[in-house]
């Protein structure tokens, strides 16, 4: 028997990580395998061009056989037959963002087309995913016109479909079986203009059908096992050459669709990155599924409590735009902020020499702003002996001084290395970590590698000691699922000026995101509630003024506190919450470091509802919030086992200590004296 290539990962864990060594990768003959003790993957070799055998649960011992004979990626009019195929292995190992994994890379040629995968593989977990990259050149068309599948008129047309031709395929699975009950899940970000940010469609598989979204589970009802597919991507309606949907399914073959370029991006020697995917398995309930994800996606960026925690201060929210942005300012809003417990104040739009076009001022722009050499720089006028009494004054207080960016945009971001050269600077200079990154726009493909060349120098150069907060408010940009390893998610703006900050509203997005996304990813904002009142009707019961400013904040707590305002602006009675940041600070790293899922009803303002950080079997926090309603006492379904007995300590809010044993269906009763309240609870379960 001939054998190609063999690795075996038996490393020192005290170098990669406790559990990397069951990682491995072999390719025996024809016969690749990738797999570590909870998931396996089988491949014919094909010269490259793999072709998936089998895939198994571990856990479950459940193993699905495939039988294609056809390529797992493909391209409309491209060749099939692999030429030069190549594969090797390697264990990174761990550094400031990401733990310690197996990297498997394949090469191989399609004609003049370069492909190159680069599979991942994580210890104790039932995932493996894949990095697409592209270069060389085709000649192919790989976004051709659909068929509509009304036109498709009888059965044996339908049966004999070759749906999937006409679009790029990255991923594909062939599994066995008619009975696959399916979940798609579609996000939306551009929150600017949205605000109903996730959009769920169930279905049973049956012959090709198409469906959008960045997630797609999939459940076999025979059997009672499943497996998810997450498409690495920016949301579906700002994709790069989408082609109109995600996934396509007919039974149990299941795809992912579109590579998010065309083969006028490829360039002749230099890797192109398209949209990757990560698929995991799982048995039984759900919950075995929602884990399973959720650990994956807590690989891709390890959260380091001094560095990714922060209650942040910008005072933005507040509609002052840079009409007050000066150094005696910021200094006053540093020491109103210790008063209330802030941990980061992040100096928004205005800090800089150049003007940006969101000044409250005329004649500003951010086109061609790097024909002002100076335009990062700190102005003259606002900062005149520049950033560092405004840094020492924060070191002093203990709170971390931050700063908005705003990489320039011109042709494709072709200057991301001046913008980078730029934050690096400033790192270097005052030691400022934290950077709200806004106003990206990413139209095509050369813009999207630019900005992340942009954002890996950065990273690289300060051993990745700088966090981003990654603004998805408005334009094409990484979303939810893209781009999440350089820091967390500036969600929304939300402002009382205009009346739309809702706090239920709020509550709602980070509820419905964080079934699918990790809550401790996105920076949630509360508001000054005292400003504006006035322009809400003075009946409506969902009004900023009908909650308490501790509230506010406790819907932020399972997430990353955004304090959407000016500190100075806020009245006296406001500082009395800093008790309850002052609580909520000896207890967030570890909260953040659960998983933390949505428990209880979707919040619409009325609702009994909260969010639950599991730690371990024993122990975790959860968060309970009475919405308007009048029922003193609300079953909320949790994370719990049911006839499990819980001992539930209350930290903050509302909430009395009781003892509960879990009912049917996984709920508990909480009780909460008035509506509007919250009680957040450490638990342990005897």
């Amino acid at each position: 028997m001939k054998i190609y290539f063999f690795i075996l990962c038996i490393v020192s864990t005290q170098l990669f990580g406790q559990g990397v060594e069951t990682c491995r990768a072999e390719l025996n003959d024809d016969t690749l395998i990738v797999e570590n003790q909870l998931i396996a993957r089988k491949f014919f070799w094909n010269n490259g061009n793999i072709i998936t055998r089998s895939l198994t649960d571990k856990t479950s011992g459940h193993v699905w056989q495939t039988k294609t004979a056809k390529p797992d990626l493909a391209f409309p009019g491209q060749s099939e037959k692999a030429e030069n195929g190549k594969f090797s292995s390697r264990i990174v190992s761990e550094n400031a963002v990401a733990p310690a994994h197996l990297e498997v890379e394949i090469t191989y040629m399609l004609e003049k087309l370069e492909v190159k995968r680069i599979f991942r593989l994580y210890p104790n977990c039932a995932v493996i995913a894949c990095d697409l990259y592209f270069r060389g050149s085709s000649t192919a068309v790989w976004l051709q016109p659909g068929t509509n599948l009304a036109d498709m008129v009888n059965l044996e047309k339908l049966t004999g479909s070759a749906a999937g031709s006409n679009t790029p395929v990255i991923e594909k699975l062939e599994l066995p079986g008619k009975h696959w009950k399916l979940n798609a899940v579609e996000f939306f970000d551009i929150t600017d203009r949205f605000n109903n940010l996730v959009s769920k469609v169930d279905a049973m598989s049956y012959r090709p059908n198409l469906y959008r979204g960045n997630l797609l589970f999939a459940h076999d009802n025979v059997t009672d096992n499943g497996l998810f597919i997450l498409k690495e991507a920016p949301t579906s309606n700002v994709q790069l050459a989408y082609p109109g949907g995600d996934f396509l399914t007919e039974f149990g073959k299941l795809s992912i669709i579109g590579a998010g370029l065309n083969p006028s991006d490829l360039h002749p020697t230099e890797w192109r990155r398209g949209y990757g995917f990560a698929t995991g398995v799982y048995s039984g309930d759900e919950k075995n599924r929602d884990k399973t994800l959720r650990l994956y996606q807590r690989n891709l960026r390890i959260h380091k409590p001094g560095r990714d925690e922060m209650v942040l201060m910008n005072t933005w929210g507040d509609r002052g735009q840079d009409t007050r942005v000066r150094e005696k300012f910021a200094l006053t809003e540093l020491e109103v902020g210790a008063k209330l417990g802030i941990t980061h104040f992040q100096v928004d739009d205005g800090w800089q020499t150049g003007r940006s076009s969101n000044s409250a001022l005329k004649g500003g722009s951010l086109s061609n702003i790097w024909q002002n050499k100076n335009y990062w720089e700190p102005s003259p006028e606002k900062f005149p002996n520049g950033l560092e009494p405004v840094v020492k004054k924060g070191k002093e207080l203990g709170i971390e001084v931050c700063l908005w960016f705003n990489p320039s945009k011109d042709n494709s971001n072709e200057h991301w290395e001046k913008d980078a050269d730029a934050l690096i600077g400033i790192y270097k200079k005052y030691g400022i970590r934290t950077f709200k990154i806004d106003g990206v726009s990413l139209p095509d493909k050369l813009a999207e590698i630019n900005f992340r060349k942009f954002l890996d120098k950065v990273s690289q150069e300060s051993n990745h000691n700088v966090v981003f907060n990654l603004d998805v408010t408005a334009g094409r940009r990484g979303g939810y699922h893209y781009l999440n390893e350089y820091g967390n998610i500036f969600l929304e703006n939300r402002y009382t000026d205009w009346a739309n900050y809702y706090p239920y509203t709020t509550l709602r997005n980070l509820w419905m995101l964080s079934g699918y996304v990790p809550a401790q990813n996105f920076q949630i904002e509360f508001l000054n509630k005292w400003r504006n009142e006035d322009k809400y009707l003075s009946n409506d019961p969902f009004a900023p003024k009908n909650y308490t400013f501790d509230y506010l904040f406790a819907i932020t707590m399972f997430a990353q506190p955004l304090a959407w305002f000016e500190g100075t602006g806020l009245p006296p009675e406001a500082f009395s919450t800093s008790r309850l940041v002052k609580t909520y600070l000896k207890h967030n790293t570890r909260i953040h470091s659960g998983q933390i899922f949505p428990i209880g009803n979707q919040p619409d303002g009325t609702q009994w509802t909260g969010f639950q950080s599991i730690l371990n079997d024993r122990e975790g926090y959860i968060v309970v919030f009475r919405e308007d309603n009048e029922q003193v006492k609300g079953n909320i379904k949790t994370w719990f086992s049911v006839d499990a007995k819980v001992v539930f300590t209350p930290i903050a809010g509302s909430g009395k200590a009781f003892q509960s044993q879990v009912l049917k269906d996984g709920t508990v009763e909480f009780t909460l004296p008035v509506k509007n309240s919250f009680g957040l609870y450490s638990y342990k379960v005897n």
